[in-house]
């Protein structure tokens, strides 16, 4: 209920709140009469209230299986379409460049290269940039928190997420709902300036709002990124301390020492999506169904 508050309604309610304004305005058939806004009279009030909020909630709904979605647009995955391929080799360039400039900093030995290394980390490889700053953020953690180790992170990602403990869930949890909130106000608040835009075109005394709306969808967006870097930091911080509990999880044999480390999880990530692997064994000695397992009694 938490994340649906936060991460549909809001942002819905906002523009739905927008939309309404408008319409009782009167913008989008003649000049704004803004005292028409407020309601006259209990009826009307309650009126005001439950019917932008119904819709808000059922817009909020309707949505919410299409949140993957919204998050890869922003991300930068627009190679689906050839006007928006173009777009984003063009992004894609100036994402290289600007990394290659950072990369020349972080080369320097000045004060300042220590922060070009920290961004450089928040980066994934020249090569696989994306047309965003949120793909980026988000792809530097899906291509190197498992591949530390031989693990990839992306088909690893569902299996290690089951194994982790409750309060690194919780912060996961709850770091992604800041992010997917984020992309929701981002959302919300470039519908609300089209809105905006198409009911306030003829009035020059209030043609400042739909900018004001960009500026907070900018402003939106950055948080965005901000969690997004926090999510990738997360799922390094998964992987480092839960990579051990999946191979258990697998039944797979755990490796002796640091050396055959990298081996054994390149064979489970080849096994994780669907290659045949014949040297990698299973190991059952542990029971799963002794209650005590929960707490590390069980005899073995």
């Amino acid at each position: 209920m938490r994340r649906l508050l936060m991460v549909g309604f809001v942002p819905c309610g906002l523009l739905v709140g927008g939309f309404w304004s408008l319409v009782r305005a009167g913008s989008f058939t003649g000049h704004s009469d803004w005292a028409r806004v407020l309601p006259v009279g209990p009826g009307a009030t309650v009126v005001a209230l439950l019917a932008p909020t119904a819709c808000a909630w059922l817009l909020a709904l309707l949505l919410q299986p299409f949140q993957v979605r919204a998050v890869r647009v922003l991300e930068g995955y627009w190679d689906r379409w050839p006007a928006t391929a173009r777009v984003a080799g063009v992004l894609v360039e100036i994402q290289r460049r600007r990394y290659l400039a950072l990369r020349d900093k972080a080369s320097r030995p000045d004060a300042a290269s220590a922060d070009a290394l920290r961004r450089l980390a928040a980066r994934p490889p020249v090569e696989v940039l994306l047309p965003t700053e949120l793909g980026n953020a988000l792809r530097a953690g899906e291509l190197s928190a498992g591949e530390r180790y031989g693990l990839a992170t992306l088909s690893a990602w569902p299996r290690i997420y089951m194994q982790v403990s409750d309060r690194l869930s919780q912060s996961l949890r709850s770091t992604r709902d800041a992010l997917d909130a984020a992309v929701n106000l981002c959302w919300s608040f470039l519908a609300l300036a089209a809105v905006l835009a198409a009911g306030l075109y003829d009035e020059s005394g209030a043609r400042w709002l739909p900018l004001v709306a960009l500026v907070l969808a900018a402003v939106a967006y950055k948080g965005a990124v901000i969690a997004a870097q926090a999510y990738s930091g997360l799922m390094h911080v998964v992987f480092d301390l839960h990579r051990f509990d999946l191979l258990e999880a697998l039944h797979h044999r755990l490796p002796a020492e640091q050396e055959q480390e990298q081996e054994v999880f390149e064979r489970v990530s080849k096994r994780l999506v669907g290659l045949r692997v014949p040297d990698l064994p299973y190991e059952h000695g542990r029971g799963v169904s002794d209650p005590r397992d929960a707490d590390g009694r069980a005899e073995t």
